[in-house]
């Protein structure tokens, strides 16, 4: 086939009609719909179901995750299973935000620009025990830390809440008192 033979079949089919003009249309479309969501699932179950295995791997019990999206949810389910850790971890589809944390001593955050950290820092003291601990992923909160590790966008702070608070306090008291 020589170079007059192509163009003449080039022409014959993009003059056959929209149908293939159509099916170009949607097989890109689809390609990019396709990448946009593969990379914005990839982004949000790597770090939510990868902390919740390590907790589990830690020795942390129990170890529960939590996501509202429910094809990240449902995702989570089936990688826990993969990682022959189905029934062991868990992950609810709930809101953060409602959810009751009283009961929690660790609590590891993954945390995205959009977070509003002072609403976020308000619900975790008051609702957390004096013996928890949060770690938080990416972004920092406004308490000191009790550790730190990582650089970049793998960086962690840990806080201790009750030193959190006792911090708090010795602010809003001028201090700690003296005996």
């Amino acid at each position: 086939m020589d170079l007059d033979d192509l163009e003449e079949l080039a022409t014959k089919l993009h003059g056959k009609g929209s149908h293939w003009d159509l099916f170009q249309t949607a097989a890109g479309a689809g390609l990019v719909l396709y990448a946009a969501w593969a990379g914005s699932l990839a982004l949000g179950i790597r770090k939510v179901f990868v902390q919740v295995l390590e907790a589990y791997k830690q020795g942390f019990r129990p170890v529960v995750g939590y996501e509202l999206n429910r094809l990240l949810w449902q995702l989570s389910h089936f990688r826990a299973w993969r990682a022959g850790c189905y029934g062991k971890v868990f992950f609810r589809r709930e809101d953060f935000w409602k959810a009751d944390l009283s009961d929690c001593s660790n609590l590891t955050v993954f945390l995205a620009p959009s977070v509003q950290v002072p609403l976020l820092e308000r619900k975790l003291l008051s609702k957390l025990p004096d013996e928890a601990c949060v770690v938080a992923a990416r972004f920092p909160f406004t308490w000191t830390p009790s550790r730190d590790a990582g650089e970049s966008l793998e960086r962690a702070w840990a806080y201790n809440i009750k030193d959190v608070r006792q911090a708090k306090q010795d602010t809003a008291g001028g201090g700690p008192a003296k005996e």
